[in-house]
């Protein structure tokens, strides 16, 4: 993987990478902005002990422009210009211009609860520079590079003294909040361990205590005694929608073997993952038959300190029901935390199992 590190003319980091070699002369551009760095900040809540973050300029971020003059498109007008510079790479890093948390943030108002500066790193990666295809779209050796780009950011991000936890994620679809259409995730890096992936330690370090094996582990040789909810199995990989399944279609995909993070996985695991990953999505799309809209969260160990139980997956979240309804959440989710599945996680196994699809190494 070949990678060259740029600045923006407004002082933000850009990365390319490539499974080539990158051009020396490639000019990095940003939207026209006044280079002011956004101060955003976070508040204690005192009942759920969590923070909150507060962005409100990202209230004016750019909202489903046409694609020609989409900030994620090549800048291929000078009055224009874009975030994607012109140059023969293939994947794009760089710093969100409406971040929820920065490095440079040092205010916070004074109020009766705690508050403090929304100390942070948010990077956007864009997936290709075409904007009219999907992840699921691309060949499977592309997405192991978007993979491989994940695990360097993570690997780098986390020798920042700041930050503690790393989550790339990615919106796909209107329905889930998606605001550009081009093929982009998102990476967030916090100052404290967000409260899911919080308790999702917790209860492996519990698990590894008490049995001095991986919880993960465990859950991966009770999905296939079952067998019913296995959507796609490799020699390395398998995806799945545990019976546990908050969601319907809520599918989780992860390496066999017990890994950290994703720079841990050898290239023959990777391109396993990105096989499956291609696979999985496709199927969602055939399902039916539209672009499937979903979120797709990438769960590692924390950046800091050792944790041996840890175990990495990725967890898909559609909105989905049913074939002609949403579901988003409602009283009984957001307001207590209790979450109502109308569906069975073996029904919608089955149901995506069905899928046929053809996986092409191109």
């Amino acid at each position: 993987m070949y990678k060259r590190a740029l600045k923006k003319p407004d002082g933000r980091n850009l990365y390319l990478y490539s499974r080539t070699p990158i051009d020396e002369g490639i000019v990095p551009t940003n939207p026209a902005n006044d280079g002011i760095k956004p101060r955003p900040h976070q508040r204690w809540h005192p009942l759920r002990r969590e923070w909150v973050i507060y962005a409100s300029h990202r209230q004016n971020r750019t909202f489903l422009p046409p694609k020609d003059y989409s900030p994620l498109s090549l800048s291929r007008n000078k009055d224009f210009p874009t975030e994607m510079p012109l140059g023969n790479y293939e994947v794009a890093v760089f710093e969100n211009l409406f971040p929820a948390m920065n490095l440079e943030t040092e205010e916070a108002p004074e109020l009766k609860v705690d508050t403090q500066p929304s100390k942070g790193i948010c990077e956007v990666i864009v997936f290709t520079h075409d904007p009219d295809t999907s992840l699921g779209q691309l060949p499977i050796k592309r997405i192991q590079l978007i993979l491989e780009v994940l695990g360097e950011r993570t690997r780098e991000l986390g020798k920042n003294d700041h930050i503690q936890y790393v989550m790339p994620f990615e919106n796909r679809g209107v329905e889930m909040g998606v605001t550009l259409h081009h093929p982009h995730g998102q990476i967030y890096s916090y100052p404290f361990i967000p409260p899911v992936p919080t308790q999702f330690m917790e209860s492996m370090k519990r698990y590894w205590k008490e049995t001095a094996s991986g919880l993960m582990e465990q859950i991966i040789l009770d999905e296939r005694s079952d067998g019913r909810r296995i959507l796609i199995e490799t020699e390395s990989t398998i995806c799945f929608i545990p019976a546990f399944a908050r969601y319907p279609y809520e599918t989780w995909i992860m390496p066999k073997r017990k890994v950290q993070f994703l720079y841990d996985l050898t290239d023959e695991e990777l391109f396993d993952l990105s096989a499956v990953l291609k696979a999985l999505i496709l199927k969602f799309d055939h399902l039916w038959n539209r672009p499937f809209p979903y979120l797709m969260n990438l769960y590692q160990a924390p950046v800091k300190g050792e944790h041996p139980y840890a175990h990495l997956f990725f967890q898909i979240t559609p909105p989905y029901r049913s074939k002609d309804r949403l579901k988003f959440l409602a009283g009984t989710e957001l307001g207590a935390g209790v979450f109502v599945n109308d569906s069975l996680p073996e029904e919608k196994a089955r149901e995506i199992r069905e899928v046929e699809v053809e996986v092409v190494d191109e």
